[in-house]
């Protein structure tokens, strides 16, 4: 399995991490002795289904630790462009994998378990898509107060994973829909109002079920999608705000 690591992104005065990156990107806050990006390069060296690195918008004066070479690659402007930049260099790279993994630098709890975990699913599923969530119970449980978003269906209440999976032929930027679902990833409304309003008014109403989300999702995309749940809240547990800093600092940290 391939892995493209996402990197960019720097906190504006207007962000209320910007206090504490003073500037730099978010990839170099300092999360219980470490950059926040290496806590994701370790979990990948360690996991052992993981072949072929991206890493996309890291500065290029970030001083990182990897045991294999790696392939990095500048931001280029916003999340789509670099992973379909990332998907065309692996392609180019000559790699053997049907399947990548498209994981953002700021979940820094994320173990290698957790993504061997992922690839055994990902490898069984055989979809175009994999697209990882977390129900409230599991969070609150293993994070309690982070204050995460949720989207409330009738069988679940849910949020969005930072460590999903596609199919390398089916990253096409060709595909407005793929574009737009991406760039709307913090805000799911915004993204079932781009999968059809109906779907909207439905999720709205809480009317529609988790697997009937997923078959809307699939026949709008035109590809074959699954949503999986997982009960690694960490994959998850991404660091927006200072208080998310503070929860995932505290759980590194008792480890």
């Amino acid at each position: 399995m391939d892995v493209i690591l996402t990197a960019g992104g720097t906190p504006d005065e207007k962000d209320p991490l910007y206090a504490y990156t003073n500037g730099k990107s978010k990839a170099h806050l300092n999360v219980a002795g470490k950059v926040m990006v290496q806590w994701a390069l370790d979990a990948l060296a360690s996991a052992k289904s993981i072949e072929n690195i991206v890493v996309i918008g890291l500065p290029d004066d970030t001083q990182i630790n990897f045991p294999r070479p790696i392939l990095r690659l500048q931001d280029q402007g916003d999340m789509v462009s670099n992973i379909l930049t990332g998907a065309h260099t692996l392609k180019n790279s000559g790699s053997s994998s049907d399947y990548v993994i498209v994981m953002a630098s700021d979940v820094p709890a994320v173990t290698g378990e957790m993504i061997d975990w992922l690839s055994e699913q990902v490898l069984s599923l055989q979809a175009d898509i994999v697209y990882t969530v977390v129900t409230r119970s599991v969070m609150e449980n293993q994070f309690p107060g982070a204050n995460r978003s949720f989207l409330r269906l009738k069988d679940y209440e849910i949020c969005g994973g930072d460590v999903n999976a596609f199919k390398l032929d089916s990253i096409n930027e060709e595909n407005p829909i793929w574009r737009q679902l991406i760039n709307s990833r913090k805000n799911v409304l915004k993204q079932a109002a781009i999968l059809g309003f109906d779907t909207l008014f439905l999720i709205l109403l809480r009317l529609l079920t988790l697997s009937q989300a997923e078959r809307r999702i699939s026949r709008r995309l035109g590809l074959k999608g699954k949503v999986l749940p997982t009960n690694f809240a960490e994959i998850a547990m991404d660091v927006d705000k200072p208080h998310q800093l503070d929860l995932l600092v505290k759980k590194l940290t008792s480890n």
